[in-house]
């Protein structure tokens, strides 16, 4: 199943590591606090535990939403990077 991980973690450090592990589980980048990947629901479980773990008491919003293919299938996005324009991609 497609997860979405996303968080806000005031903290740079502690920020950089919960990226580290979510490129760790295989789940892509799609915005500085947001990635997304295929994870069964083990995966989902052992990725919560260890960034609840490597969080501890430290100030942390993490949420992951698992999605299913077919909603996964519309998603709809707009990049704008800088002079290159703007690029609309759709999953399909």
């Amino acid at each position: 199943m497609i997860c979405l991980v996303v968080y806000d973690i005031p903290n740079d450090r502690l920020r950089a590591k919960v990226a580290d592990i979510c490129l760790d589980y295989g789940l892509e980048r799609i915005q500085y606090s947001a990635f997304m990947g295929e994870l069964n629901h083990n995966r989902q479980s052992e990725l919560l535990q260890k960034l609840r773990r490597r969080v501890g008491s430290q100030e942390a919003n993490l949420q992951l939403f698992p999605i299913c293919d077919k909603d996964a299938r519309l998603r709809r996005e707009i990049v704008v990077a800088g002079d290159k324009g703007c690029k609309n991609r759709e999953s399909a």
